[in-house]
Formats: structure tokens, sequence, C-alpha cells
């Protein structure tokens, strides 16, 4: 485990395993550790204390969604092109607390407007949401911040979507991933670290991903990082709902 010396920050990406993050120092940016750790909590209490935590989830959930999804997600999707449907719309709070599948749908058809069901991908997405959701409060948003993995390579690639998908068919495509290292190499980050066998219930994506979040993190304790949109709502519990980048 890190020694705590220095600014530490997190990218932070969900997985099977629970939770996978890249925490680096940014005064030894050598300093730099994969973990997989069970619960957000984990994160969020982690030794040493985490600075910034950039995560791959949808953070402020409204009672009610309008066309086209919360505004982080339809800012984004205005900057990804081909990589646009990696954005997945998320419905009201009430859809996001319901555990079945056709709960979920009517409930969210009853919460949006144009009625609108939800997806597979996204309910798979749920408990992480719930979890996080259930720790968020006004104040720990200084240090969470909700990121998504194709806005911040669309940012390290000087504002270009990726022009290789991650997945084909729902299965990995090595040579999006490839790009997507060769990327944030680029930008700093070790190949031999990137290109390490993930931990158990990780996927490369998921190490990829985190790497990339953990890059918007350094922006964001930098002041550099912008959010999408940049005039936010708050959700009714005074969340903010917005993507760094």
């Amino acid at each position: 485990m890190p020694d705590g010396a220095g600014t530490w920050v997190a990218g932070v990406d969900g997985c099977k395993a629970g939770w996978v993050a890249v925490i680096r120092n940014l005064d030894a940016p050598e300093d730099l550790k994969l973990i997989v750790v069970p619960t957000f909590a984990d994160l969020v209490g982690f030794t040493p204390h985490l600075a910034i935590i950039a995560v791959d989830m949808p953070i402020g959930l409204p009672d009610r969604i309008g066309p086209g999804g919360r505004g982080p997600e339809k800012t984004a999707r205005k900057h990804l092109g081909m990589r646009q449907s990696s954005v997945f719309t998320v419905p009201s709070r009430a859809a996001v607390y319901e555990d079945d599948y056709a709960k979920a749908c009517a409930t969210a058809l009853t919460t949006s407007e144009p009625p609108k069901k939800v997806s597979k991908q996204c309910f798979f997405l749920f408990p992480k949401i719930r979890e996080i959701d259930t720790l968020m409060s006004p104040k720990l948003e200084t240090r969470v911040h909700e990121v998504h993995p194709e806005l911040a390579f669309w940012r390290l690639n000087d504002e270009a979507e990726m022009s290789l998908p991650k997945k084909v068919k729902s299965r990995a495509n090595p040579a999006g991933l490839d790009q997507r290292r060769d990327l944030l190499v680029s930008k700093g980050l070790l190949k031999e670290f990137l290109d390490q066998t993930p931990p158990r219930g990780c996927g490369r994506d998921d190490l990829l991903d985190a790497a990339a979040n953990s890059l918007i993190a350094e922006r964001i304790f930098s002041g550099t990082a912008e959010p999408f949109p940049k005039d936010f709502q708050r959700d009714e519990r005074g969340l903010r709902m917005a993507i760094w980048a």
C-alpha cells in the first residue's frame, strides 16, 4: 500500500469484483497503484486520503427525466460522435431504486417525458449507482466527481472521439484498447503499468478506463477540468449533476 506521503487522486471504474481504482501520487508521478476494493466506501475512507475521486458512475438523480436524459449525458454525447452510444440514459432516482427490471421500466415510464424504459445495460449498473447515491452529499462532492471514460479519452485526445470502439458486439476489441493505452502512455502513464494482467474480477477495459479517469482526477485537482454541462443543475437532494473532463 502507498505510504501516504504526497497528494493522491484516484480514477475509478466499476468492475465485477467491485471497484477498480488507479491511484496516483501527484507529487511523484512514478508512484501509482492499481487496487480493487469491494465497496465505494472503501475508497472514500482510503488511506492515504484521496483528494479527488473521479468515478465512472452517475451522481445526482432527478425525480423526473426529460428528453435525452440528464443534462450531463445530453452534453457529453454532443462531443463523442461515433462513441456517443457509450453514454447510457439514466432514469429517475425512483427507477434506480427498483431491483426488478420490469418494475424499473414501469417506474421509469411514469417518471420520464417522453416516457422511456430502462436499457438492460443501465439496469445492471443500478446497484453501483445506489451504492454511491446512498453515500453522496453536497459536502462529499468536493472530493467525488462523476466522469465518463470516453469523455476522458476525448479530452486527452485533443477533443476528438477515439476512432476505434472499445468493444465490438459486447466483446473487448484489442485494437481499440491498444489505441487507448497508447494515448495514456503519451500522457505520461507507464506502458508496463497499463499492460499488467488485471486482478480477478477486473477487465483490461476497466483498468484502462480507471487510468483515464485518474488523469481527469488530476485535472480536477489542478482546476483545469470543466463540468458538462457548464450550467449544471442539482437534483432534489442537492447533488451536482455534471460529468467532468
